[in-house]
This record gives C-alpha cells, structure tokens and sequence, in this order.
C-alpha cells in the first residue's frame, strides 16, 4: 500500500492521487480512502484531542476536525514521537508484525503511523482533519505499507474484519467511546487487539515543567477543557469491555528555543497568531525559557508514554 493512490484492490499501477471506492486489500499499493465512501452510520463525528487530532466538537468550542488547522507545520516538526519500548510492546502484547494490518486511529501527521511502518505493518492512517492528513501524506505517501483514510474512529470505511490491531495515540479522549468501540470490533479480525497510547506531560518533577503547567493555566484558551487525563480506569474498561492491561514508559524532549516556542504553538489551546492574547502569550513563553533553560540552551519535556492494550470481541456493538 502506498497513500499516493492506486486502483481498489492494491493490484494497479502507480497513478496520480485520487480517492478509491474501498480500501486496498494490501497485497500491493494502496491510496486515499474519502471520506464519502464510509459505511452509513449515525451520530457525530469522533472526539479526538488537544495532544492530537480531531473529530468532535467541544462545548464552546470550534469543530475539533478543524482545530489543528492552522499548527499542522508546527505540529509536525515539534510534537514528541513514541519509545521504541512503546512499539516493542505492541509487537510483544497486540500482534504487531512484519505484514500485520493495523489501522490507526485519529492518525494526524503520522508520528505513530510511521513507527508502525518501520516496524513492517501495512497501516491505514485514519484521520478527519484534512490538513493533518495531507500532512501525513506528503511524509509517509511514497512509503510501502502506508494507506491514507478520511474518516473517523466511529466511520472508518474500513472493511470488517480487516485489521489484526487498532491504535490510537493522543487521540481517544476525543473519540465517542461507545461508536469507537463498535467500529473496532467491526474491523477487527478475530482475536486482534486495540492499543491507546498517551504521551502525558510531567507537571511538577521539576521547577521548569510546574512553569510550564502554570503558564498552560494562565494563557491557554481552553486548556482546562481539553485535558486528556479526565479519561480514566472506567472509560478504557467500558472501550475494552472488561479486562486491560496498562504499561508506563519513560520519554521526553529536549527543546531549543525555537523548539519550546513551536511545541506551545502546536497545542490547539495556545493561543494562536492574531488571537488577542498571543502576543503576550509568547513573551511569557520567552520569560519562561530564560529563566529555565540549560547551559547548551535546552529544557527538557519529560512525559510517562501511556500504553493501554486489550481485546475487543469480534462483532462486539455498542455499550
């Protein structure tokens, strides 16, 4: 498979993108699935996140399909990615192999999905947010193995039965948890798994990441709103009807300047160039580097790296 677009099957040879009628079978090149293809379900779309993609929409706030629009540079160069522990863990736990089938969920530029191809997955990036999704594309497009999706978690347009394993990285908090599931257990092949994966930010090991907390408090827009960590025990037990397993790992970044600055702007709840308080924002960012930034001119990000694995009974429907 390969996200520049091929004919329905996979078995075509390389043309210009385009959207397919169904999704590739794997056994050659894939392309873009639109979005228009998905099987009829109902409701709204998918929830997904401020740490990273879209799907819902928050009260009060803008269409999250939408809310990444303008960061998608920024989220790209400067987001965390993934421990190799993390990856080796899915290899280990939920199936992940050379050839398996995954679909990603809420996929926004591919920081998990190209993980997955390097370990020698065929993945389906699904992922609402056009320019995340081109993001995505223009990264991983040429890569084998490498579909790209317009869809949901809850309408992914994905066969049944046609994946050994579900990811989602920094994207379930704004999933509809019952469709999600459905979905899931629809395309899921008999005995497959599903993984949820978060990078969750460290907010006082240090005196630089309790500053940093405070100034997400100060000046974020909806900062408080978006919080993943509200999904809890109850929530994941509900998604995996029952019985799973959890693993913390280490992982953290090292920043510049520069860096710190971009990694602020790819957050949806930092104020965005022309809103009134972004300009004020910033410089409180740069007051925030000065005073915590290392000898080499660095701070470090710690986070624990999530990871949330279990089965979803095949056909397995709503709560």
């Amino acid at each position: 498979m390969s996200g520049r677009g091929e004919r329905p099957g996979g078995l075509g040879e390389r043309s210009e993108p385009r959207t397919q009628d169904r999704p590739p079978d794997g056994r050659g090149r894939g392309g873009r699935l639109s979005g228009t293809d998905q099987p009829d379900q109902p409701g709204p779309e998918a929830r997904h996140q401020d740490e990273g993609t879209a799907g819902g929409e928050p009260p009060g706030g803008p269409r999250v399909t939408e809310r990444f629009s303008d960061r998608v540079d920024d989220y790209v160069r400067y987001r965390p990615t993934y421990p190799a522990a993390a990856l080796d863990l899915l290899e280990r736990e939920c199936g992940l192999r050379p050839g398996a089938t995954v679909a990603d969920l809420g996929a926004g530029t591919g920081i998990l999905t190209a993980l997955l191809l390097d370990r020698g997955a065929r993945v389906f990036a699904v992922e609402p947010n056009e320019p995340m999704r081109r993001a995505a594309e223009a990264r991983l497009g040429d890569r084998p193995g490498f579909a790209s999706v317009a869809g949901t978690a809850e309408a992914t347009g994905l066969p049944a039965a046609s994946v050994d394993l579900v990811t989602a990285a920094q994207a379930f908090h704004w999933f509809d948890p019952p469709r999600a599931r459905a979905e899931a257990a629809r395309i899921l092949r008999p005995g497959g798994r599903a993984a949820i994966l978060w990078n969750d930010r460290r907010k006082g090991t240090t005196p630089f990441l309790a500053a940093y907390e405070e100034l997400l408090l100060a000046w974020g827009t909806d900062y408080r709103e978006v919080d993943h960590t509200r999904i809890g025990p109850a929530q994941l037990a509900a998604f995996f009807a029952g019985a799973y397993q959890t693993a913390r790992l280490d992982n953290h970044q090292h920043l510049d300047r520069e860096a710190l600055l971009g990694r602020l702007r790819s957050s949806s709840y930092f104020p965005a160039p022309g809103h009134p308080r972004h300009a004020a924002a910033i410089a409180a960012a740069e007051v925030l580097f000065a005073a915590h930034g290392d000898s080499d001119g660095r701070v470090e990000i710690e986070y624990d790296t999530r990871v949330h694995w279990g089965a979803i009974p095949f056909g397995l429907g709503g709560l």
